[in-house]
C-alpha cells in the first residue's frame, strides 16, 4: 500500500510542470494554436504548392516568468527566417505588465525536387542522369532548388553532394553570360510594362551579381544579368 501511494505521488509530482507551463499566462492551448497557424502561413507564403509543412515549437526560457495577460498576440520578428530554425514572437496586448518574448520553432518544409542518386564530388558536371526526384526537407539550407533537371544539366558543383541531397543554386558556379565590354540587351519591367535598349556591359555578367550597363548617351544603369548578353532591371 505504501509503495502504491509514493508511485502515484511520484506520478503526481511529474505532472506537475506540464500542467504548470499550461497554466502560465500566454501559453494556453488557444494561443499555441494560433502560434502554430501564424507559423505553418508563414512557412507556405515561400513554399511550393504541394509541400508539406511541419512546425515543432520549443519552449520558453524557463526563468521567465510571465505576468498575466488577458490578450496575447503570436506574431512574426523582422528578420527571422519563416523556414528552418527560427523563433516566434509572443506579446501581452492587454494586462497589467505588457511584455514580449520569443519561442523557438523548428520548422521543416517537405517538397519533392531534383536530389543527387548517388554521392558527386565536388567539380562535378551535372548530367540528367545523375539526378532522381525526391521528397526532402528544403528548409535546412538556403539557396534554390530545383525541379526541372533541364535547369541543372552542365552545371558545375562547387561543393560534394551526398546521395539524396538536393542541389541549390549556392553549390553550382556561377555562370558567365557575357563579359565586360560586350554589348548587352538590357530590359526594364515595371508597372505592367517593359521597355528595352542596348548598352556597353562595364563588368563581366556574373550569374546572381549586379552589374552596370552604360548607354550611349552615357547613362549608366545597374542591372541583373539573366541569360546570353541579356540584363533585366526592375522598375
Amino acid at each position: 500500500m505504501i509503495q502504491n501511494a509514493l508511485l502515484r505521488l511520484a506520478c503526481a509530482l511529474l505532472l506537475l510542470p506540464a500542467a504548470a507551463a499550461l497554466a502560465e499566462p500566454g501559453l494556453d492551448a488557444a494561443v499555441l494554436k494560433r502560434v502554430q497557424e501564424l507559423a505553418e502561413t508563414a512557412a507556405r507564403a515561400a513554399a511550393p504548392p504541394q509541400a508539406r509543412v511541419e512546425v515543432l515549437l520549443g519552449q520558453l526560457n524557463p526563468r521567465l516568468k510571465l505576468a498575466p495577460c488577458e490578450q496575447v498576440e503570436p506574431y512574426m520578428p523582422a528578420g527571422h527566417s519563416a523556414w528552418g530554425s527560427s523563433r516566434i514572437g509572443l506579446r501581452c496586448l492587454k494586462g497589467a505588465t505588457r511584455w514580449n518574448v520569443s519561442l523557438p520553432m523548428q520548422v521543416q518544409v517537405f517538397a519533392k525536387v531534383l536530389v543527387a542518386a548517388t554521392p558527386l564530388p565536388g567539380g562535378t558536371v551535372i548530367a540528367q542522369d545523375q539526378l532522381q526526384m525526391a521528397e526532402v526537407d528544403i528548409a535546412t539550407q538556403g539557396g534554390s532548388v530545383f525541379t526541372d533537371a533541364a535547369l541543372l544539366a552542365g552545371r558545375t558543383l562547387v561543393r560534394p553532394l551526398a546521395a539524396g541531397e538536393a542541389p541549390r543554386s549556392s553549390h553550382l558556379k556561377s555562370r558567365q553570360w557575357f563579359a565586360a565590354g560586350e554589348t548587352v540587351k538590357v530590359v526594364a519591367m515595371g508597372g505592367g510594362y517593359a521597355i528595352s535598349g542596348e548598352g556597353q556591359a562595364l563588368q563581366a555578367g556574373l550569374e546572381g551579381q549586379e552589374v552596370r550597363v552604360r548607354f550611349e548617351n552615357g547613362r549608366i544603369i545597374t542591372g541583373r544579368p539573366v541569360g546570353e548578353r541579356r540584363v533585366e532591371v526592375l522598375l
